[in-house]
């Protein structure tokens, strides 16, 4: 018999829904608007981002993946989502994931307890591919400094990000990563989300064609609005995995396979499990439990294909 995991938490707390006003699509000129409405949007994730719930690592890692997608783009590369989970759970052992793998790599090294340190910093930055020389040390102590500051929240991670670029113009998507966790920080959560990137390459937020960027004179507003749509789009998700994730639960009973406890904690914890061997199960033994539990309703296969299947909230 599987041990069924702790119930969400939303089952037995409530959170508050994203007030509709928060969530606006309209343009936001106004800086003191474009405040308020991130300020009221990271509220209401901020209860998310506390909450004890057993599927909070598959929320991080899709987020991750979210943010590795749109890293590629603003990157000017081709690759998706479905391509960039590929590149990660197919690879072999240690294998280098590719350049678009590594934004990934990098996205998912967010979610730490210290993701400031100089260790960490200089680790994405490597696995970036970007030189670790004295103008990105001079800035990442600026942004550490930053964290520590009493500034507000989305004023400190616009301003994280601005002094990245200043020093380091080929550095915008670790000084995208460095903002989120510098939010974080100021916010107190004990780890961070990656949240910035995946609103920036949103149509919504583009002035006169563009997108927005660090160094632009707007900055500070067009993150404030950015980390307001990308704090709503948090919030859904988290939703939307709080139902998949209690059919999980309500199906994990029925499973009889040696070892599906195990597989059920990892679909909660994960962006998606592949259909190779783990533990005591073979990989024959795998896809059965999968079949099983695409068939019960619990998880689906994410990539459409015959072989190669990947499985997910």
């Amino acid at each position: 018999m599987v041990r069924t995991p702790q119930k969400p938490v939303a089952e037995t707390l409530p959170l508050p829904p994203m007030p509709g006003w928060a969530r606006l699509d309209a343009p936001v000129t106004d800086n003191d608007e474009a405040a308020f409405r991130a300020g009221a949007a990271l509220a209401m994730l901020d209860c998310r981002a506390r909450a004890g719930v057993p599927f909070a690592g598959a929320w991080r890692r899709r987020l991750a993946l979210k943010a590795a997608a749109a890293s590629a783009r603003i990157a000017r590369r081709g690759e998706d989502e479905a391509t960039l989970r590929d590149a990660f759970f197919l690879r072999h052992g240690g294998d280098d994931p590719g350049p678009a793998g590594r934004m990934l790599v990098a996205w998912r090294g967010l979610d730490r307890s210290a993701p400031l340190s100089d260790d960490a910093v200089f680790h994405v930055a490597e696995t970036l591919q970007l030189k670790v020389d004295d103008a990105l040390r001079a800035a990442i102590a600026d942004v550490q400094h930053l964290a520590a500051s009493a500034q507000a929240a989305p004023f400190a991670a616009a301003q994280a990000a601005r002094l990245v670029l200043a020093q380091r113009p080929d550095a915008e998507i670790l000084s995208l990563w460095l903002a989120d966790a510098v939010l974080a920080a100021r916010l107190k959560w004990s780890r961070p989300l990656p949240l910035i990137a995946g609103a920036l390459v949103q149509p919504s937020l583009r002035t006169g064609g563009h997108r927005s960027y660090p160094g632009d004179a707007d900055w500070t507003r067009s993150c404030c609005v950015a980390y307001g749509r990308a704090a709503a789009q948090a919030c859904d998700l988290f939703a939307e995995l709080g139902r998949s994730s209690q059919k999980l639960i309500a199906v994990a009973p029925h499973l009889l396979a040696r070892g599906a406890g195990a597989v059920i904690e990892t679909l909660l914890n994960e962006d998606a499990v592949p259909a190779a061997r783990r533990g005591a199960i073979s990989a024959r033994g795998l896809r059965r439990l999968f079949d099983r539990l695409v068939a019960l309703g619990g998880v689906r296969e994410l990539t459409g294909r015959s072989t190669f299947r990947l499985y997910g909230l």
